[in-house]
């Protein structure tokens, strides 16, 4: 989708790995070395059951680190989501400047051990409002469906055609510099009570902690 190539597939239904890191680093590289966008992130997909065997928080940090680094691009990123998006889909997609979404997509916050996992997922949903169905979603881990999504500003447009609004947006930021659009992204970010790296370290514990009682309750 698109005239660069800058597009990434991103399956829900795989664990953060190092393949996944490498995958998104390498987008990231190839934004900094010059490449126009935008870069276009295709996502769909929920975790399987018992994503987290083996996962340990060292690689969800990694993880972390690319999608902070992809949120800073001097690009405008696109996600375009297909049916039910959760785990690592979910994650790119909330991370991403202009989301897009069939009508029957659903986002799905990923679980784990019997409740919502912990991750930075929880506070990118926070940080899109204060909605009954983002609450329902961050404290239940309760899908939203695509209309719900737009209506709390968790997703930007409804289409089926995909490509065409990938196009309007490529339109919209053609001539605008990357760094300005990056400055700009920042300082709507930093707008926001809580900055980033103060929650990180408090949802990277949350997250060695299930992890940790997870692989107990395995042995």
């Amino acid at each position: 989708m698109g005239d660069t190539g800058l597009t990434l597939r991103i399956d829900g239904a795989l664990p953060p790995s190092a393949e996944a890191v490498a995958a998104v680093n390498e987008l990231c590289d190839r934004v900094e070395d010059g490449a126009g966008g935008p870069v276009v992130l295709e996502v769909s997909g929920t975790p399987l059951p018992g994503w987290t065997e083996g996962l340990v928080v060292g690689l969800v940090g990694k993880w972390e680190r690319a999608l902070r680094r992809l949120e800073r691009l001097p690009a405008v990123t696109v996600a375009v989501a297909a049916g039910e998006v959760g785990g690592i889909a979910l994650d790119a997609l909330l991370a991403a400047d202009h989301r897009i979404a069939g009508a029957s997509a659903r986002l799905v916050p990923q679980s784990a051990d019997g409740g919502v996992w912990p991750g930075m997922g929880l506070y990118r949903l926070a940080r899109r409002g204060e909605s009954a169905v983002i609450r329902r979603a961050l404290l239940f881990g309760t899908a939203v469906e695509a209309s719900e999504a737009l209506a709390a500003g968790l997703l930007d447009e409804l289409t089926d055609d995909a490509a065409g609004a990938v196009a309007r947006i490529a339109g919209l930021t053609a001539a605008l510099p990357g760094a300005d659009l990056a400055v700009r992204r920042q300082l709507m970010l930093d707008a926001l009570a809580t900055g980033y790296e103060e929650a990180l370290g408090a949802h990277l514990a949350a997250c060695d902690r299930l992890l940790r009682r997870s692989a107990d309750t395995r042995s």
